[in-house]
């Protein structure tokens, strides 16, 4: 497994896939029972991508070059999103992934702040 191939398509699967809303394709880049905490606070939240996107109307983001080192890679992002409530959210973060033997995100810790 090349992590750094793995890390790129996590990166451009996102990018792509919060953009349109496509919660199928970004729990595809994750192995069955990967662990996913979406803030260092609080436990995991099962379903989070559905809560989010039906929340959101429209979401602009970038993902920068993931940095690799053996089978971890972490991800600068960032995104303004429109609310479906008629807000909108400006946060930047960072995703620190470990990927399994078939590129697959076995574990993902997000770190993010809002605006």
């Amino acid at each position: 497994m090349d992590t750094r191939k793995a890390a790129q398509r996590w990166a451009d699967v996102w990018q792509r896939g919060w953009r349109e809303h496509d919660a199928a394709a970004i729990e595809a880049l994750y192995a069955e029972g990967a662990f996913w905490q979406q803030d260092p606070f609080r436990d995991p939240e099962p379903g989070y991508l559905a809560r989010v996107f039906a929340e959101e109307e429209s979401c602009e983001c970038q993902f920068d070059k993931p940095l690799v080192d053996g089978a971890q890679a972490s991800v600068r992002w960032s995104a303004r999103t429109r609310l479906a409530s008629g807000g909108s959210e400006n946060l930047a973060g960072v995703s620190l992934l470990r990927f399994d033997d078939r590129g697959l995100v076995v574990e993902h810790l997000d770190f993010s702040v809002f605006g």
